[in-house]
């Protein structure tokens, strides 16, 4: 289906949708930056095919939505003092714009699964909206708490780095950082991250989004006692050799939501290798069927 626009109050998100709506919903919420190409069309095909109408979409200051231009970034200063002053809005606010989403797409209820960031923010979801949440994903993310699942050392540049000045240098950047904090358990295809990032540079470059996105991260501190409160079935999935959140943070995260269920994969790093995809998908998938009312189509 082709790329469509929702109004949701002062921000237009973009959105892509696979799959019947007479199946149960899924949202997919990408992370830090990244736009919702990043859920790969055969990943979104793989979920369609297992029985959920999928609704892939780009978060707010993210390709084709609403970029916060009148908010400026925060500088690197703010961002190495963690000051709050710095966010000019949260991730509960990004998890209403998907919330508000499923309003315009008239869908009641909804299963919904999030990478990193967007983990982040599906966790905030559930917690927050549990009438609306069926069941959560949380993949590759954590509790934002100080000491569980912070980046390796060698990861920090990639956050305090100067943006690229163009469409090759945004190219090369996107390479560089795959290869650091990518799977290394998996094969690196080099020629499709070009093409995706290639694709990404195209669609809306913002990296003072990034930066506004990564300040609503810090200011919502640890978020643990509020990962207590969520209900639905959830699932942790997370890679052994993830470099950007660490395994710690898959732990935290899976023993702060009562009865979740903790999935790693040997091998991955902060990524969706294809090679892992079935094993992903298939616990998306057995997760939503934990769920007591799998009905999420239109209301």
């Amino acid at each position: 289906m082709a790329e469509e626009l929702a109004k949701i109050g002062d921000v237009d998100l973009c959105f892509e949708t696979f799959g019947s709506r007479a199946d149960p919903a899924l949202l997919l919420v990408m992370g830090l930056g990244t736009q919702m190409i990043a859920w790969p069309e055969g990943f979104c095909r793989r979920l369609a095919d297992g029985g959920f109408f999928v609704i892939r979409y780009d978060n707010r200051d993210t390709g084709r939505s609403t970029h916060m231009r009148q908010f400026a970034p925060p500088t690197i200063r703010q961002l190495l003092l963690r000051d709050k002053s710095a966010a000019r809005y949260s991730l509960a606010d990004m998890g209403d714009d998907g919330i508000r989403l499923l309003d315009h797409l008239g869908i009641e209820r909804a299963h919904v699964a999030g990478a990193s960031m967007g983990g982040m923010i599906a966790q905030t979801m559930a917690a927050r909206h549990p009438d609306r949440v069926l069941s959560l994903a949380s993949i590759m993310s954590n509790t934002g708490h100080r000491w569980k699942g912070m980046p390796g050392l060698r990861v920090y540049p990639i956050f305090i780095r100067r943006p690229a000045p163009d469409r090759e240098g945004a190219i090369e950047s996107a390479v560089s950082a795959f290869k650091l904090i990518g799977s290394p358990g998996f094969p690196f295809d080099e020629e499709e991250t070009r093409k995706a990032a290639a694709l990404s540079y195209e669609r809306g470059y913002n990296p003072a989004g990034t930066g506004r996105q990564l300040a609503a991260i810090l200011a919502a501190g640890d978020r643990t006692s509020e990962l207590r409160r969520i209900t639905a079935p959830t699932v942790v999935i997370h890679g052994t050799k993830d470099r950007m959140v660490r395994p710690s943070g898959a732990r935290a995260t899976a023993a702060a939501i009562r009865g979740s269920q903790l999935v790693m994969i040997d091998g991955m790093g902060h990524d969706l290798p294809v090679a892992a995809w079935d094993r992903i998908v298939d616990a998306i998938v057995a997760n939503a069927q934990r769920a007591p009312d799998r009905s999420a189509a239109a209301a």
